[in-house]
C-alpha cells in the first residue's frame, strides 16, 4: 500500500529515468551537448552532469544504449514471485541465448568464408601476375 506522500518523489523519479533514457537513445553527443548547454547555463549544472557522465561510465563507453540494456538484462533475472511466468521467462532466456550462440558461430563462419575467398582471390591475382612476366616482389636475400 503507497502512501500520497510517496507519488511525488515516484513521479520525479520517473521523469528522470524518461529523461535518461532519451538521452541514452540519442547517444553520447547528445549527453556531451546537454553538458555544454549546462555550463553556458550555470557552470555548477555543467560540472554536475559531467560527473555524472563519469560516475555512470557514459563518457568512456562505445554506446549509451549498451549500459542502459545491461542494466534491464540484469533486471530480467530477478524472480517476480510469479512462478510461471519466471519458468516461462528462464526457458525463453536460455532458447535465446542458444539461438544467439548459434548465430555468433554462423557469422564466424561466414567471415571465414570471406577472408578465405579474398586471399585465394589474391593468391589468384598474384599468380597471374608472375606468369605474365610482371615483376614479383621477392624478399631481400632471395
Amino acid at each position: 500500500m503507497s502512501t500520497t506522500a510517496d507519488v511525488p518523489h515516484l513521479t520525479r523519479q520517473n521523469w528522470l529515468a524518461k529523461s535518461e533514457a532519451w538521452l541514452d537513445d540519442r547517444g553520447k553527443g547528445a549527453w556531451i551537448a546537454l553538458m555544454v548547454l549546462g555550463f553556458i547555463a550555470f557552470w555548477p549544472i555543467g560540472l554536475a552532469l559531467l560527473a555524472y557522465m563519469i560516475w555512470s561510465k557514459r563518457m568512456f563507453t562505445g554506446s549509451c544504449r549498451k549500459a542502459r540494456h545491461r542494466t534491464h538484462v540484469s533486471r530480467a533475472f530477478t524472480p517476480t514471485g510469479n512462478a510461471a511466468f519466471d519458468a516461462y521467462r528462464t526457458e525463453t532466456l536460455r532458447r535465446l541465448e542458444e539461438e544467439q550462440e548459434a548465430f555468433q558461430s554462423f557469422l564466424e563462419r561466414l567471415r571465414a568464408a570471406k577472408d578465405k575467398a579474398e586471399f585465394d582471390q589474391f593468391m589468384d591475382e598474384r599468380g597471374k601476375r608472375s606468369g605474365n612476366g610482371d615483376a614479383v616482389d621477392h624478399p631481400a636475400g632471395a
